[in-house]
C-alpha cells in the first residue's frame, strides 16, 4: 500500500528530477554557446565599428582636403577667367585701335596714290598734313 505508493512517487520524482537535470544540462551547455558566440560577435562589431570609424575618420580628412584644394582651384580659375577678361578687353581695345590707324593708313595711301607726287612737290605740304590730320579724327 503506503510503501508502494510513496516509492511510486520517489520513482517518478526521480525520473522528473533526472529528465529537468538533463533539460538544465542542454539548457546551460546552450547558453554557454549562446554567450560565447554573442561574446565573439560583440568583439566582431566592436572591431568592425573601430575599423569603420577609423576609415570614417580618414575619409573625413581627405573630404577635407579636397574642399580646399577645390576651394583654392575655384581661387585660382577665378583669378584665372578675372585674368583673362582683363587681357581678353585690351585685346580687343588694342585690335580696334590698330583697324582703326589701318583704316586711316589705307585713306592715306589711297589719298596719295590718287594725289600723287604733286601734293608732296607743292608749297602746300601743310595743307597735306591738315588733310591727313582731318582722316585721322
Amino acid at each position: 500500500g503506503l510503501t508502494e505508493k510513496i516509492t511510486a512517487q520517489g520513482e517518478t520524482a526521480e525520473k522528473e528530477y533526472a529528465e529537468f537535470a538533463e533539460y538544465c544540462k542542454t539548457t546551460d551547455k546552450q547558453l554557454d554557446f549562446d554567450i560565447a558566440t554573442g561574446e565573439k560577435e560583440v568583439a566582431d562589431l566592436s572591431a568592425s565599428m573601430e575599423q569603420a570609424s577609423a576609415t570614417m575618420s580618414s575619409l573625413s580628412t581627405k573630404i577635407e582636403e579636397l574642399a580646399a584644394s577645390i576651394s583654392t582651384d575655384e581661387a585660382d580659375m577665378k583669378a584665372a577667367e578675372e585674368i583673362r577678361s582683363k587681357e581678353s578687353a585690351d585685346f580687343a581695345a588694342t585690335e580696334a585701335e590698330l583697324k582703326e590707324v589701318i583704316d586711316t593708313l589705307e585713306r592715306a595711301v589711297s589719298l596719295l596714290r590718287r594725289q600723287g607726287t604733286s601734293m608732296l612737290q607743292s608749297k602746300s605740304v601743310d595743307s597735306f598734313v591738315q588733310a591727313l590730320d582731318a582722316m585721322v579724327q
